[in-house]
């Protein structure tokens, strides 16, 4: 993970004035100490003073300098800040130490082919489909010439944002082989294509005013993400079932074999439905009409 440059600033900021007032009041309270072992020098030694050394003693169990009053001393307290200021600074330069390929020495000397240019690739940025990716970078690298191991080599180049993230963060030499590399992106980032089971698909229905072509082609591309597979035939006749009644007895009967068919069939169909409804509205107003011109 990169560490801001402006939180470690802020931190050591911060943590140097804590240090200047830990240090003040540190000082402050040797300066008390010695006026304390003044007052005792000048006065009369007395056998409860004489078996009380005043000095500055040292805590073996833990190795921290501490007066008798369990107070820390000023030279400790500097030696901490420099060393929590040191490993801050370590953090940095480490978090922005030089880039490492992850893959190893052995990929590293693969060579491209002679007279070979680097593809186009589509970029992938995480969020899209992991498999489709693979797909096409396979087929890219494939059609320039480069297969294998030697997909390795050229794979951040078709990452950006969150994947390219990613693969710098990979670990030096963690990448022995594209089926390697291959594992690791797909534990990593997860497809989120629907599947469509055959249930789904028997229980589409033509809504009450879908034209019938909207239907059709709204079930042709949910039948894509069937995880099932279908003859062309097979799901003619599914989504038949899924028709308007009158259509569905009628292409039942004519049984068509291909969706291009079907279309056509059915456009014409309910063409013919529609003209029917009309001439009979035409005809049940024409009626009307004759009503009101009889005398009764």
């Amino acid at each position: 993970m990169m560490v801001q440059t402006t939180s470690l600033d802020e931190q050591i900021a911060s943590l140097t004035a804590a240090v200047g007032n830990l240090l003040k009041h540190v000082q402050a309270r040797d300066d008390q100490l010695n006026k304390l072992h003044n007052k005792f020098q000048s006065a009369p030694a007395s056998n409860e003073f004489e078996e009380q050394d005043l000095s500055v003693e040292c805590n073996t169990s833990k190795g921290i300098p501490v007066s008798i009053n369990g107070f820390v001393s000023v030279e400790h307290v500097k030696n901490t800040v420099n060393e929590a200021i040191a490993k801050i600074y370590e953090t940095r330069v480490q978090a922005f130490k030089s880039y490492v390929k992850p893959y190893t020495r052995r990929i590293e000397q693969l060579r491209m082919p002679e007279n070979y240019q680097p593809p186009k690739f589509q970029q992938f940025n995480g969020h899209e489909d992991p498999r489709q990716h693979i797909a096409h970078f396979v087929e890219t690298c494939n059609d320039a010439g480069t297969d294998g191991d030697l997909l390795v080599k050229q794979f951040v180049l078709s990452l950006k944002d969150t994947a390219f993230d990613w693969y710098i963060d990979l670990e030096a030499n963690s990448i022995e082989s594209w089926d390697d590399l291959q594992n690791k992106f797909f534990s990593r980032f997860y497809s989120a294509r629907r599947t469509v089971s055959m249930t789904e698909l028997a229980n589409q229905h033509q809504e009450k005013d879908e034209p019938v072509l909207d239907y059709i082609n709204n079930w042709r591309n949910l039948s894509l993400s069937c995880k099932d597979a279908l003859s062309e035939i097979s799901a003619v006749e599914l989504c038949i079932q899924g028709m308007h009644w009158e259509l569905c007895y009628i292409l039942q009967a004519i049984k068509p074999k291909t969706f291009g068919e079907l279309a056509t069939r059915a456009r014409g169909i309910e063409m013919s439905f529609n003209c029917k409804e009309d001439e009979y509205l035409v005809d049940a107003s024409e009626d009307d009409g004759d009503d009101d011109d009889v005398t009764p």
